[in-house]
């Protein structure tokens, strides 16, 4: 079989499950495992590099707001692989190619290749993605594998922080505007022992003010922009803390997003042991510093 993959966390999965021989196409922000990136690249992106996250955002609202494609599918080269599997995505057209991109791009080429559509919302949907591609790639053993070993670490976590008193957290997914978590972050936080301070879990994020930041009365505040990494994470919140945006006086924690909370693959699980270790130091084990950083 031969696979494209237009999403990270789907390229994830599929090495993870020992289909990784068979992946020969990739987006270009698939870059784990490091071997992802001598697939070749068939989506990349139309946001500029060396935006600000202001900048950032205003682009991608321009864009949507003109119908326009954050992201641009190689049909050649898509067409050149012969794929007999496309996995894509309908859930969020600032995170990937939308399924009908895919679809018109090999209609047009006259392609055959079966289109699977990822499109989790919740941490349970996410760990059935797991098992929905193993049955599309024959490696199904190989998936209820891995999803009962993430499962067990599920329950471990709850297990651990089951009786603690359960602080008020707030993850935010960009910092500049100000963005509440969705999808499966806010039972991330559930699942870790907090009470989420704002967003709704299995809902899209959503543009906050700061004064609604601030009214939600979070005893944590964990900064967690989509797409960048701990160091990344680390100076937008950082700035958010330096131009006052933050209350004063709560613990800021900057995490890897792009790794183990914007993604819905198994490094989500990762995330919710950070969070664990955030939010219950005295109960779970502390985050690992190359996965969470205090700020204040």
């Amino acid at each position: 079989m031969r696979i494209v993959s237009l999403l990270p966390s789907t390229t994830e999965i599929l090495f993870a499950l020992g289909a990784g021989d068979q992946v020969v196409g990739v987006t270009f922000e698939c870059d784990t495992p490091a071997e992802a990136r001598e697939r070749t690249i068939v989506s990349t992106t139309a946001i500029p590099e060396g935006l600000s996250a202001s900048d950032i955002d205003a682009f991608v609202s321009k864009a949507m707001a003109a119908g326009e494609d954050l992201y641009h599918l190689d049909a050649g080269a898509l067409g050149a692989l012969d794929a007999d599997l496309v996995v894509t995505q309908d859930l969020c057209a600032v995170c990937a190619v939308d399924v009908s991109v895919v679809d018109d791009a090999l209609a047009y080429l006259g392609c055959r290749a079966e289109v699977l559509t990822i499109d989790p919302h919740t941490l349970d949907e996410v760990l059935t993605s797991v098992t929905t591609l193993g049955a599309a790639t024959g490696t199904s053993a190989r998936a209820s594998e891995l999803v009962a070993g993430l499962r067990d670490r599920l329950y471990a976590v709850e297990s651990a922080v089951h009786a603690a008193h359960r602080p008020r957290a707030l993850v935010l997914e960009w910092t500049d505007p100000a963005f509440a978590p969705g999808h499966w972050v806010p039972e991330m936080v559930t699942r870790a022992g907090g009470i989420n301070a704002l967003g709704t879990a299995g809902e899209k994020s959503v543009r906050v003010t700061w004064d609604a930041v601030r009214g939600s009365a979070p005893e944590v505040i964990v900064c967690a922009p989509c797409g960048y990494d701990l160091e990344g994470s680390t100076a937008l919140g950082r700035k958010a803390i330096d131009d006052g945006e933050l209350p004063d006086g709560i613990p800021v924690w900057a995490v890897d997003a792009n790794a183990s909370f914007a993604r819905p693959g198994p490094r989500l699980v990762d995330g919710v042991e950070a969070l664990a270790g955030i939010l219950h130091p005295d109960a779970a084990q502390p985050p690992r510093p190359d996965m969470a950083r205090r700020l204040r």
